[in-house]
């Protein structure tokens, strides 16, 4: 139940630091912008299937991240393959790799990082 309030609060954060950014061009004059979001995107979808799948915070950290990465990983492309056809198409910029790289290894680590978070939160709690 927590967790479910966590991730509405964390989209609607993500939310309204895009629609900021988008409005007063932070992604162009704040340095690393993007990857932030980024990485709090991939926090976010991590605990998302984390909260959609249920059980899965009795089962081990391995475990666990063998499940929800490659699930952060899968929503990171699709975004990215979106970025891709909105550059080529409407803002006519080419494919730039190394941005989608680091976008996509952003999204991982924060992926990674709300597991490792949980695990750790998981093992404070009491039994």
């Amino acid at each position: 139940k927590n967790l479910l309030k966590f991730v509405t609060c964390l989209i609607f954060v993500i939310f309204l630091m895009n629609l900021f950014a988008n409005k007063f061009y932070w992604y162009y004059s704040v340095p690393y912008l993007d990857m932030l979001m980024h990485f709090f995107g991939g926090a976010w979808i991590a605990l998302f299937f984390v909260w959609l799948l249920g059980g899965i915070l009795g089962e081990s950290l391995k475990f666990q991240i063998m499940k929800i990465l490659p699930l952060v990983l899968l929503v990171g492309l699709g975004w990215e393959v979106f970025e891709m056809l909105v550059n080529d198409v409407i803002a006519q910029n080419p494919f730039d790799f190394k941005d989608t790289s680091s976008d996509i290894f952003a999204d991982l680590l924060g992926g990674f990082c709300a597991m490792l978070y949980l695990h750790l939160w998981r093992k404070k709690q009491p039994r």
